[in-house]
């Protein structure tokens, strides 16, 4: 094999350029997949004790014992009084019906619930315990129960935990400590009360916002999704302070799920296999790599297929190449829906028998027991083996076994102490006060409280708890401000507490607006969504509502400086207002510190240092990603009309930073194990310390499949003191770096000229290795 470079290769024909394209050997796509009992031993552990632990259960276990290993249900199918509607209607009284249970597990031998809302601790310890405590006394081979929860940003569903902002918040920290502290949290605080299967992190790539989940994404990047990913898996499965026990990390959902088409969630996806293994595949690699426990399936369909029925996707990729070998379990209800919403399966046994076959391990179904009974008649049929039941539940029996369930099956009490620390608090405040970017700002923030005398606060989140927690926060989703810490503080009486000693007010309509702020010193407009999760979150139009647009237009018809601050789990399309404004926030869902942090930013005690996570929209037609094809927006570079608002990557701060030119170690990389130094000094050229994210970017400017513009492929974040200047670097290594995979998931690297981009300087270099 060889390699030429590009600029000779732009006058052979493309047929040429395709086979003296260089590679990187990949051949796990030509791998051929492996019979159920090489699976077996493929994916034994090196733990001898728990191998044998699992053959011994699984030579003892009947079918129906295995079945109910895969079987996983709510709890409001074993609690004394449950009302589970839609949205935010659901009620639930958080106590085991013994009756219920013992019923449940005489006759379908289930291994595993989930679900609840956020109780007190002592509630959710007295509840496991009692599960587990029934399920010992009648699990025959005392096969402990594990517990998922949906704690998607810090321990959500506990009364008196420590709630994080959301991952979109999170990502545009830049800062890799918070993954690993809402991780640490999130362990510390929730594993004693029996919450050791954590369906996070969300491992799914921010694409189009229409989509009402893409506030729990990372963002847009493949490179800041899978680097937190890692971070946050290695933490909260390795963290040593809730010994004895372990977690079980989730990683969802795969995969292509958060780019449906239309936008509407469980929709379908196109997209071409390069794009997927491009964007998609990056992410839920690295929390392969670092070990993650198990695997939540899209609810959608990627090209047509319904992701529970695809073998391709299932088997294939994430078995044969990605090589996980942990347990896959299915989003709610998705069994069911592939005959009830997808129409590929004739009935629920047609629907199960697609599902096992493609590699689901355990059904999350939940409401009912159906599933066992048509995995049974499977079996009995003899179209799904006991060779394959064996399978998943060799899987899910090595899961409980390596997280310690079988030694400490028990719930604990006595670390409560732990929950909502002093300590833990502090973690999630400095989160979301690094998670806030100020978009704009035309010198009127930060505002001093020593001259502001009457500030006006106003909006539809101005004074709201709920807009701030957003969706998977305490409930599923809920505007019941009652269910909030009484200490938590919103935007309105942060800004109370940040400026004492002035006037704050709260207009709530648009006729005290009018009548308190032509008195006002500024007035700070609170604008955004409501909470949501999933569908409900699913819009037909990005832009903010018409009647905020309106009571912005009126705050700024005042002529006083206006604060605009947008509380809402994606961007909102506010180009009518955006010049009339002073400065501009986009809080995200910054969690329960959000209230106190937006204060803070506006008074000038922090000094915001987020970024961008994702490209913010300037029009609704234009939902354009920051790592577009330059054949993408061809038009835009032709006619009046930007591909964004503010881009990915920007943010401001109350300092300033002056780049220095790149400088690199070399001009060109000769062999594949090369490697340049790139080096750039950051200066602090303003009057106070600040925080700066330095982002470096490549872009490949010819190659044999279209590039990104740009590809964020490294990131650090320095404290900078005023007059002072630091040093930041970047190691650019061809395999990591400049590397990009075809349709098969085979990584091309081919030689050429490469633009590295950080800040607003650029640099050069070629990779020649012939």
């Amino acid at each position: 094999m060889f390699c030429i470079p590009k600029k000779n290769l732009l006058h052979v024909a493309v047929v040429v350029l395709l086979v003296v394209g260089c590679t990187v050997p990949d051949s796990s796509r030509e791998e051929k997949s492996l019979s159920l009992s090489e699976r077996r031993q493929f994916e034994r552990s090196d733990n001898p004790a728990i191998e044998q632990k699992i053959d011994d259960l699984l030579q003892e276990m009947t079918i129906e014992e295995k079945i109910g290993q895969m079987t996983q249900l709510n709890n409001s199918t074993i609690v004394t009084e449950s009302n589970w509607g839609a949205g935010s209607d659901l009620s639930i009284t958080t106590k085991v019906d013994t009756a219920k249970l013992r019923k449940i597990l005489r006759e379908y031998y289930v291994g595993s619930f989930l679900n609840g809302v956020a109780e007190p601790p002592a509630t959710w310890y007295q509840f496991y315990k009692d599960i587990q405590e029934v399920n010992m006394e009648v699990s025959r081979l005392k096969i402990p129960i594990i517990y998922g929860v949906d704690h998607m940003h810090g321990p959500n569903y506990l009364e008196g935990g420590t709630v994080f902002p959301h991952a979109l918040n999170m990502a545009a920290t830049y800062n890799n400590q918070f993954p690993a502290d809402m991780a640490h949290v999130t362990a510390i605080e929730t594993a004693d009360i029996g919450h050791q299967w954590l369906f996070a992190p969300v491992l799914d790539l921010a694409r189009t916002p229409l989509w009402g989940r893409y506030y729990e994404t990372l963002g847009e990047s493949p490179y800041v999704s899978k680097t937190m990913a890692s971070i946050y898996v290695k933490t909260v499965q390795g963290e040593t302070e809730i010994a004895p026990y372990k977690i079980a990390a989730t990683a969802k959902h795969f995969l292509g799920y958060s780019d449906p088409k239309y936008g509407w969630d469980r929709g379908e996806t196109d997209m071409s296999e390069q794009a997927m293994y491009e964007y998609h595949v990056p992410s839920f690699k690295a929390a392969i790599d670092a070990g993650i426990k198990t695997v939540m399936v899209n609810s959608g369909e990627v090209n047509g297929e319904p992701v529970h029925a695809s073998t391709r996707l299932l088997t294939q990729l994430l078995r044969d190449e990605l090589k996980f070998k942990g347990v896959v379990v299915t989003d709610w209800e998705d069994i069911i829906r592939l005959y009830r919403n997808h129409r590929t399966a004739v009935d629920e046994r047609d629907a199960t028998y697609q599902a096992i076959t493609a590699g689901i391990d355990m059904a999350m179904t939940p409401y009912t027991t159906d599933f066992g009974d048509q995995l049974r008649a499977l079996v009995k049929e003899g179209k799904i083996s006991e060779e394959r039941i064996d399978l998943s539940v060799s899987r899910i029996l090595r899961m409980k076994l390596e997280i310690g369930l079988f030694e400490n099956p028990y719930p604990r009490n006595d670390r409560f102490n732990r929950i909502g620390s002093p300590e833990n608090r502090a973690k999630a405040l400095e989160a979301a006060r690094e998670s806030i970017v100020l978009m704009k700002n035309d010198n009127t923030l930060p505002l001093d409280p020593s001259k502001i005398k009457n500030l006006v606060v106003a909006g539809p989140n101005a004074n709201s708890k709920s807009a701030l927690g957003g969706g998977w926060t305490l409930r599923w989703m809920t505007s019941d401000e009652t269910l909030y810490p009484k200490e938590m503080h919103t935007v309105f009486t942060g800004l109370q507490k940040e400026f004492s000693g002035s006037r704050v007010t709260l207009a709530v309509n648009a006729n005290e607006l009018k009548a308190q702020g032509s008195k006002a010193d500024a007035i700070v407009v609170v604008v955004g969504e409501p909470a949501y999760s999933e569908g409900f979150g699913s819009i037909q139009d990005i832009n903010l509502p018409e009647d905020q647009l309106a009571l912005v237009q009126l705050a700024q018809a005042t002529k006083k400086p206006v604060i605009l601050v947008m509380i809402s789990g994606r961007p909102r399309v506010i180009t009518k207002i955006y010049e009339g404004c002073n400065a501009v926030l986009f809080g995200g869902l910054p969690g329960f510190e959000g209230g106190q942090t937006v204060a803070e930013i506006i008074s000038g005690k922090v000094n915001p240092s987020a970024k961008m996570s994702f490209n913010f929209p300037k029009e609704v037609n234009r939902l354009v990603p920051h790592n577009h094809k330059i054949s993408e927006v061809l038009l835009a570079h032709e006619i009046p009309n930007p591909i964004c608002l503010v881009p990915f990557g920007s943010g401001l701060s109350y300092t300033t930073f002056v780049y220095s030119p790149v400088t690199l170690s070399d001009s060109v990389i000769t062999s594949d194990s090369g490697e340049i130094k790139a080096t750039i000094t950051v200066k602090n050229t303003g009057n106070r310390e600040g925080k700066e994210a330095v982002l470096w970017f490549l872009h490949d400017e010819v190659a044999s499949l279209s590039r990104p513009v740009r590809d964020l492929k490294f990131y650090d974040k320095k404290v900078i003191k005023p007059g002072e200047s630091t040093e930041f670097s970047f190691i650019i290594r061809p395999n990591e770096s400049l590397s990009f995979p075809d349709k098969t998931g085979t990584q091309l690297l081919e030689d050429g000229y490469f633009t590295l981009t950080v800040g607003n300087q650029k640099a050069r270099f070629q990779l020649k290795r012939k």
